[in-house]
């Protein structure tokens, strides 16, 4: 009986071997990982068996990589993924850890609701409670502060957090509150920003999370940078930063002289309308951003100059108000339509 294929997208692994981090496609069975080095490839480049496998989920191995989780084989070899942002890291959790119980039972797999292995109350849900601290007009507010000469954008204090947490009635006291905060710190939902909020994470403390007005701290998939203090044109540069996110994740994308495609993490942001791109297995620095006020968006069936095993199908045209063309290719036919939708719309409404 042929393996029932469970999810399937990008993510960026850890090499065995070498120590570097490239982005591979990943295929969930419901009894193994396989990950190819490019989707169209027929053959893995490895597979993971599950069946007496572990997963641990934040894993804090890496200081530099956020939204990683770490599969332990039975035979104790340790595989590393990271993803492009938190719900997708959450996805590939719950479906993993879900594949590993219904082999450890002897059970055919099938998806239901799991709780995150953390210690508060089983009428807590942290999935849920995040959205609505990031709601724009009740929750947590996001702000511009500066500290030791340095000014961080879209954060908020410890103390703002726990003050939400009690004024909303999600906690009955400050300590309550704080139990809570650690749980989304813990689970990578908050992250922290200074210096003194990521010694508190880095602690191993029981209460990692700071309850204090000098502990800055911002959602993981928020607008969040820090800058010193710069010239004008510095500043200028981070405007394009200073939307909301309405979009992210990985796609592949065709380069401009050698024509050749990679995988590239891309975030897309509203007011003003930009879309960055980055190389998803390396920091946190873009390689390039695509102005998408008055950009035209649109499906396409091929790309000139394109090599014939590059092009599967879900490939999607951005021109610039500069004419500038971009030639993208999404995973599936509903992702490709996503993007299309969302950066029609950014590229209406954004400046």
């Amino acid at each position: 009986m042929e393996p029932q294929e469970i999810r399937e997208g990008y993510l960026v692994k850890k090499g065995t071997v070498l120590n570097s981090w490239n982005a591979v496609w990943v295929v969930l069975s419901d009894d193994g990982l396989e990950f190819y080095k490019k989707k169209t490839d027929r053959s893995p480049k490895g597979m993971i068996p599950l069946k007496g496998a572990t997963l641990v989920s934040p894993c804090q191995d890496f200081s530099k990589r956020m939204l990683v989780f770490k599969i332990t084989t039975e035979k104790k070899q340790d595989h590393f993924f990271q993803a492009s942002h938190i719900e997708e890291r959450e996805l590939w959790v719950k479906d993993v850890k879900r594949a590993i119980s219904c082999l450890k039972d002897g059970k055919k797999f099938a998806r239901k609701s799991t709780r995150r292995s953390i210690r508060l109350p089983e009428t807590v849900n942290l999935a849920e409670l995040y959205a609505l601290m990031k709601d724009q007009d009740d929750g947590v507010k996001e702000l511009k502060l500066e500290q030791e000469n340095r000014v961080f954008n879209h954060c908020f204090t410890g103390a703002t957090v726990t003050e939400w947490l009690v004024s909303k009635g999600k906690a009955r006291n400050r300590p309550e509150a704080l139990m809570l905060a650690t749980g989304l710190l813990n689970e990578g939902f908050l992250q922290p920003a200074g210096d003194l909020s990521k010694e508190g994470a880095e602690s191993g403390e029981q209460t990692a999370f700071l309850d204090e007005t000098k502990a800055l701290y911002y959602f993981a998939d928020s607008g969040f940078f820090c800058e010193g203090y710069s010239s004008d044109e510095d500043v200028l540069l981070k405007e394009e930063f200073r939307g909301n996110i309405i979009k992210q994740g990985c796609l592949l994308k065709q380069g401009h002289r050698r024509k050749n495609w990679k995988v590239r993490k891309f975030i897309l942001r509203d007011d003003p309308a930009y879309i960055h791109y980055y190389d998803p297995s390396k920091g946190d620095d873009p390689l390039g951003s695509i102005h998408l006020r008055g950009a035209v968006v649109t499906a396409v069936e091929f790309v000139p100059d394109a090599k014939k095993y590059d092009i599967d199908g879900n490939l999607f045209e951005i021109i610039t108000a500069d004419e500038i063309h971009y030639f993208l290719q999404a995973a599936t036919a509903e992702e490709r339509k996503e993007w299309i939708k969302a950066i029609q719309a950014v590229s209406k409404s954004g400046k």
